[in-house]
Order: structure tokens, then sequence, then C-alpha cells
């Protein structure tokens, strides 16, 4: 299904789990991520909640034409895709570049806020991230996507993981490969966590309930990072899931969803 932005792009959501439940969860993707991201982790939410899948504009099923994005603009796209399934607010889970828009949903339109859960979240960069950032726009430029996607695996993915992969490595080459992800969209994308400014004085206006959960070994966004986010919103709750990396949505499936569910 597709909603429409307020330029009139087209959004793609999917609706899943339990049509009539009190409760909506919206899941919001990574950068290099689209709806089926999340199917893992579905079991877990789907029998008590009504649950809304989305791609970005720039991403999947989602259209990718026009400028790079804010991710003001990002989250207002989002409260399009909450009014067009008539939802008036939502639990919201965000992943790295998704839990950035949740953190600007939250910022910029409580009301549609009941929840807020930020999973491998940053609000501000490190020297250390910038030099990563650099790297995968070089590979994005010199190689395209096939390429940039070999430069992140070792960032998004834990050591651990490696050892027992929930999907095969050359399977997900293949996947992403078959995402329908351009090289300019892609760029689109980065762009926007490019230009962002320091975000950690805007988190301290968040009053909604907050869980910030951080993989162990993540080695794109580390500990102090998500440290740095859970520290400025106001009573919010840290959880570290131990070895596991950036990609909390393919790693360590089952904790990540134990916090979640405590906390909701």
């Amino acid at each position: 299904m597709f909603a429409k932005t307020k330029d009139g792009l087209n959004i793609y959501y999917e609706l899943k789990g339990k049509q009539d439940a009190l409760e909506t969860i919206i899941f919001l993707n990574g950068l290099s991520q689209a709806t089926v991201s999340w199917y893992f982790m579905l079991p877990c939410f789907e029998e008590k909640y009504r649950i809304i899948l989305m791609d970005f504009i720039f991403q999947g099923q989602s259209d990718k034409t026009g400028e790079w994005r804010t991710f003001d603009q990002h989250a207002e796209d989002v409260v399009q895709v909450l009014n067009a399934t008539h939802t008036s607010s939502a639990i919201v889970i965000g992943i790295s570049y998704g839990s950035l828009v949740a953190q600007h949903l939250a910022v910029n339109y409580p009301n549609y806020v009941s929840k807020l859960i930020l999973l491998s979240t940053f609000a501000h960069k490190t020297p250390y991230f910038e030099v990563i950032e650099h790297a995968w726009w070089n590979a994005l430029e010199l190689g395209g996507y096939p390429l940039m996607f070999d430069i992140m695996l070792p960032n998004v993915l834990s050591e651990e993981y490696f050892k027992n992969p929930l999907i095969p490595v050359e399977t997900l080459r293949q996947l992403r490969q078959e995402s329908n992800q351009s090289k300019e969209a892609m760029f689109k994308l980065m762009t926007a966590t490019k230009n962002r400014l320091d975000y950690r004085n805007e988190l301290k206006k968040i009053k909604t309930p907050t869980l910030v959960i951080h993989g162990e070994k993540d080695t794109l966004i580390t500990l102090s990072m998500g440290v740095e986010v859970a520290n400025a919103i106001p009573n919010a709750i840290f959880k570290i899931i131990p070895n596991a990396g950036h990609t909390l949505n393919m790693e360590k499936i089952k904790d990540v969803c134990v916090e979640i569910l405590k906390f909701l």
C-alpha cells in the first residue's frame, strides 16, 4: 500500500499483526534496510499489536525522486503514513537511521508517539564515525551499492553474527543487490546524516517514555554514543545487548524483543 507525502511522492507501507489491537507499533528502517528487515522480529509482537512497516522515501518500494530529505522531512512523512492508516498515536521503534527519524518525530510531533524505542542510535557524530561515513561515501562513489555493502558488513554485524549467521553472507549480498536500492537514492539518504547537526540539546524536549537499546559490540555507533542519547532524554532507560553488533533486528532478536516487551 502507498501513502502520499506532502510533496506528492509515494511512500510504501505494510500493515501486519492484529488489526483490532488497542496499540500500534510502527517500525522505522535502518539506512540500507526495507520493510522485510523487520520480519524476523514480527512474531514477538504480531499477536498483540497492530503493526506498520514502511520504507522511507529513497528506500525499498517508496519513490526515489526529488531532492534529499532532512530528518524533519522524514518525520513528516511518517506522520503522513500514520494519518493514512488512521493511527492517532503509535509506539515508535527505529533502528540506526530510522532511530534518528524517530527522534525528530518525538521532538516535532510528540502527540503521535506514545512510546519511543531507539535501537543502535546516536545524536552526534564522533571523528571515528566520520571516518567510517567517509569510507562508505567513497565506496558508493567508486563501486556503487555492491561495494558499499561489502565495506559496511564488518561495521554493521558483529563477529558473533558471522559464526552463526541468521542469513548467510552470500544470501545477504544477493538480497541487497536485488533490493531496488540505487546509488543515487543511497546518496540522498546518506546526505541527511552527513548534514545533520548535533541533536543532543533537542532530545531534552522529549517527554515520551523512552527505551534506548544498544549492542555491546557495535563498532559503528559506539556504546558511548548510545549513552549520550539516553542521558539527553529525560528518564530514558538504557539497555545493552551482550555480544551484539549494530543490526539489532538481525542479531540477538530474542534478547532485543524481551527488552522491548518488558518496557511496553
